[in-house]
């Protein structure tokens, strides 16, 4: 299950919850506790306890639960940490032995899951969540965690789950945090450290050197370098208190005379911000003794910038004057190591952002407003380049002064500019090269995009203004400067006009050969307009449509509904038939059967592959997200509501995949963007990566008037769920066991055992857990919840609220704890046993709180009489089959003083009970709205073989 081989199993002792027979189930199992009022007790409770090393590659890999995402966060601070060179070599006396290891191992505990806990203990001397060699001393790689660092740091602590220190011994989060870090923080410079630093150590400090790479930490103990290590260690430590050194850089009005103030700042509050002028007049306000901290501070600043020493020289240092150089010199040399040392630093706002660069120019040769006009990637356009700084373009002559003058900050047009000798010899190289000409359009965006013959690392391109259809592809707007395509003959739908200009856009991108990624929130008809493209085009080759499991029906469906004309085949399962593919226009498959099935896909030829929930493939590394990319095919599109969930990496993937190498390769879009602009919020970087992605991404939002205008007031949709294998198998009994009865059965007697199965084959469709009311865990079980998370999280992430309607009281208690363990956001549950008083604070609190949330609420307690217009998503997880109901409760979100538009989604377990009679109410609206209100007792009138043929199992019912 964690992917490692002959895993090392323990007995650990661990603080758990519980009665006085068992510890009580995870959370995350799904099953309910018994115990009304639990202790924490020792319990021995069997593990995997994975080395270092191996927790690495597990956290890696698994992120299923609490306790791990916990872990592998913390994994990936180290990893940062050691990118960013933020570690120390130390030399550590060997603690005594872990109360957790096992006689003789070679191995000791890591982060691992043991009966839903985290099975990560310690030892009052540290180190001891792992193994520790017997040795005189260890070599161990320690983190320094000052500045942002030791922010994060905190925020961890704080997120921690309780069951990150079940260990016997109860120890603070921070200590079981610090230990954390500095053993992933050790394990990741061993491994990326793959040579001795000695090759031959012949002294005890050599060994120690020595000691410092492979798997091996022991080492003789010198107690001199020790010591030495230790102060060094503690002097950076030091860095972090109650307040820090600052030091903001004021630059001149007209003179050469710069000038950094000395300061005192709250570290957890950088506004609170004293001057050290006024801090020496006796001025309150910081906590400590400010003087005494600010002359500490400024001790330990010195030996990271040298040219402190002037300032204190007199016994109030206040201030420190610089010369243009000696500025230039604080800004790139000083501010970085004193802001990574943890020290304030306040910059001029123009500082790293306002530069020498490049500004291109292209002008269309003839006019053209669209592709269908002759409009191509290789129409030829004009172009020039010239040099800018800020928005102000400069002359030969200039720059030809500011080589002269040989200074690295001048002022230019009142602005400030950083310069150096790279920069200014790129200019002039720019200037001696082609700087004007004739290229094609497709040069011209391939230079913008990516790599541009004319523009290195030192002189990058700041700006475009171009003209015509390359100007609305490359600024982003071609989506609203094209003619929009009119729904298409064939499409059983009519357009709304924002899809009627994404359908143009799309079609757009494709007669340039280019991929595109469609991120239109959710709700806005991603997939009825990419069947509008497929349609549009009447491709003689067909599309690859890959998705999750859960989506493959949805897509069946709605293929079927809006684009009947088109042959679909799904190639999923055990009856799949490559034969079939040649065939098709439109091919349907699952991420896990393309990689399994890839060689078979590849020897075909696709006029497109499409992702949906293309943040499937947001890790680049995966075997699924390499696996689609592989697939040889015309263009590409990726469908997504969420293109980037949590760094920038998921979008290089997933731009990877739409346009291959266009954003160049995965180690210079992280040197080129991803670290400039989460590491530095550096601003360059983020406009030049929008204007890089800009012309492939579309992304249409609701609050945007403009889209709102177009939108009806209420979108429903409908989910179709597959069932799993357990509740197919569930459902097929219940049936089996009802038409066996009821052939023998009649009147009252017959209706009550067809409303009791009908009752029982819905519980199966939510969980099987609701019909078998056994405790068991949720997780992976029902194809509906699968959705239900799927949809939640993508609510939660666009910040908005839902509210989940069930008809059955018992499911709400099972979905409440579950969804708000699983998502980590807050989930309230009203239902009809509640008072009043409670019922008025969940719906209080609902209303008012700022924070995206969901609402599970039972169908007969909240139908009618609540208003909840916080929520602008309904989903009613299970059917009620009166309209009038339905429409009843979706009505606490759709009422006065709803300021958006509502998403209404029904799910539906297809090859069900629930298709069947959705079928038959969309057949019958006008019998619909006469018998279906008297409720589900009409289903009891019909005949054996009618029931047989709406309770019965079909095969694309199982997922």
């Amino acid at each position: 299950m964690l992917g490692l081989d002959d895993p090392p199993y323990r007995t650990l002792e661990l603080l758990l919850p519980g009665s006085a027979k068992e510890p009580l189930p995870s959370p995350e199992t799904g099953r309910m506790p018994e115990v009304t009022r639990p202790r924490l007790r020792l319990w021995q409770v069997p593990a995997v306890v994975p080395s270092v090393a191996q927790a690495l590659h597990v956290l890696s890999e698994h992120t299923g639960t609490a306790t791990l995402r916990h872990w592998a966060a913390v994994a990936g601070f180290a990893h940062d940490l050691v990118r960013r060179g933020r570690v120390i070599p130390q030399l550590l006396r060997s603690p005594a032995p872990s109360p957790f290891e096992a006689p003789g191992s070679s191995e000791g505990p890591g982060p691992a899951e043991a009966s839903g806990a985290s099975a990560v203990s310690g030892h009052e001397d540290g180190m001891a969540m792992w193994t520790i060699p017997r040795a005189e001393a260890l070599a161990r790689w320690r983190p320094v965690l000052t500045g942002a660092d030791a922010r994060y740091f905190r925020e961890l602590t704080l997120a921690m789950p309780p069951a990150c220190r079940t260990g016997a011994a109860e120890r603070a989060a921070t200590d079981v945090l610090r230990e954390a870090v500095d053993a992933f923080t050790d394990a990741v410079v061993r491994r990326v450290l793959t040579e001795p630093l000695v090759a031959v150590p012949r002294t005890p400090q050599e060994r120690w050197l020595a000691a410092l790479t492979g798997p091996d930490p022991a080492c003789p103990d010198v107690p001199e370098l020790r010591q030495e290590l230790a102060g060094w260690h503690d002097s950076v430590a030091a860095a972090e208190g109650a307040t820090r050194v600052c030091f903001r850089l004021q630059e001149p009005a007209d003179t050469d005379d710069w000038r950094v103030e000395l300061a005192l700042q709250a570290a957890d509050d950088p506004s609170l911000y004293v001057p050290a002028e006024r801090i020496w007049q006796g001025e309150q306000g910081l906590p400590g003794r400010p003087e005494r901290e600010l002359l500490t501070g400024l001790g330990r600043a010195v030996r990271l910038y040298p040219e402190l020493d002037r300032a204190l020289r007199v016994p109030q240092p206040s201030e420190l004057w610089l010369d243009t150089p000696g500025a230039f010199g604080f800004l790139r040399q000083a501010a970085p190591l004193l802001q990574a040392a943890g020290f304030g630093v306040q910059l001029p706002r123009w500082a790293g952002r306002t530069r020498l660069g490049l500004k291109l120019t292209t002008r269309t040769k003839a006019q053209t407003a669209a592709v269908s006009q002759g409009f191509g990637l290789r129409e030829l356009v004009d172009f020039r380049i010239d040099l800018t700084v800020g928005d102000e373009t400069i002359s030969e002559a200039e720059l030809a002064e500011l080589a002269r003058l040989k200074v690295p900050l001048v002022r230019v047009r009142g602005q400030w500019v950083e310069l150096d000798d790279r920069q200014l010899k790129a200019a002039l190289r720019a200037v001696e090269g082609g700087r004007s000409g004739e290229t094609t359009a497709a040069d011209i965006l391939r230079g913008v995009v990516g790599a541009a013959p004319w523009e290195d690392d030192d002189l990058p391109l700041l700006a475009v203004d171009a003209d015509g259809v390359l100007g609305d592809l490359l600024s982003g707007q071609a989506e609203r400067r094209l003619t929009p395509l009119s729904t298409p003959a064939g499409l059983d739908a009519t357009l709304r006009p924002y899809q009627e200009r994404g359908l143009a856009w799309l079609s757009f991108l494709s007669e340039l050969g280019l991929g595109g990624v469609l991120a239109d929130d959710m709700g806005l008809g991603k997939t009825v307009t990419t069947l509008a493209l497929l349609v549009h085009e009447r491709a003689s080759t067909p599309t690859l449509l890959v998705c999750p499991m859960s989506l493959v029906g949805n897509w069946q469906r709605e293929t079927a509904r809006f684009a009947p004309g088109l042959r679909v085949y799904v190639h999923h399962g055990s009856g799949r038939d490559a034969a079939r593919i040649g065939g098709a226009d439109l091919v349907i498959t699952t991420y896990g059967t393309a990689q399994r099935d890839l060689d078979t896909l590849k020897t075909h030829e696709w006029h497109r592959v499409v992702c949906d929930e293309a943040q499937a493939i947001k890790n680049s590394s995966t075997l699924q997200a390499r696996a689609v990319r592989s697939i040889p095919t015309g263009t590409r599109l990726a469908l997504t509501g969420t293109p980037v969930e949590n760094h920038l990496a998921e979008l290089w993937s997933i731009m990877e995949f739409a346009n291959p190498g266009l954003l160049g390769s995965r180690s210079r879009f992280r040197s080129r963007f991803q670290e400039p602009i989460e590491a530095r919020q550096d601003e360059q970087a983020a406009q030049a990566l929008k204007r890089a992605t800009g012309p492939f991404i579309l992304r249409r939002v609701k609050t945007d008037k403009s889209i709102i205008s177009d939108l009806p007031e209420k979108l429903e949709v409908k989910e179709w769920c597959p069932l799993t294998t357990e509740q197919a198998s569930l459902y097929q009994a219940v049936v089996e066991d009802m038409l066996a009865k009821i052939d023998d059965s009649e009147g009252i007697e017959r209706r009550g055992l067809v409303l009791s199965a009908m009752a029982r084959l819905k519980q199966v469709c939510n969980h099987p857990a609701h019909l078998l009311k056994d405790g068991s865990r949720l997780s992976g079980r029902s194809g509906k919840l699968t959705r239900l998370e799927q949809l939640s999280e993508e609510i939660l992430a666009e910040g908005e609220k839902a509210l989940l309607f069930t008809q059955y009281a018992e499911f709400g208690t099972m979905l409440q704890p579950y969804l708000a363990q699983h998502l980590d956001r807050p989930v309230l549950w009203l239902h009809g046993g509640l008072p009043k008083k409670t019922r008025d604070r969940l719906v209080d609190r609902f209303q008012h709180d700022e924070e995206p949330m969901l609402f599970v609420l039972s169908l007969k307690a909240a139908g009618v009489g609540l208003n909840l217009t916080a929520a602008n998503h309904v989903i009613h997880v299970d059917r009620w089959w009166n309209p009038a109901v339905e429409d009843q409760a979706t009505d606490r979100a759709f009422r006065i003083g709803q300021r958006k538009n509502v998403q209404v989604r029904k799910l539906i377990c297809a090859g069900t009970l629930e298709e069947r009679v959705d079928q038959m109410i969309e057949r019958k609206k006008a019998l619909a709205e006469r018998v279906v209100g008297t409720g589900e007792e009409w289903l009891t009138d019909l005949s054996t073989d009618e029931l047989r043929e709406v309770f019965e199992l079909t095969a694309e019912g199982v997922g």
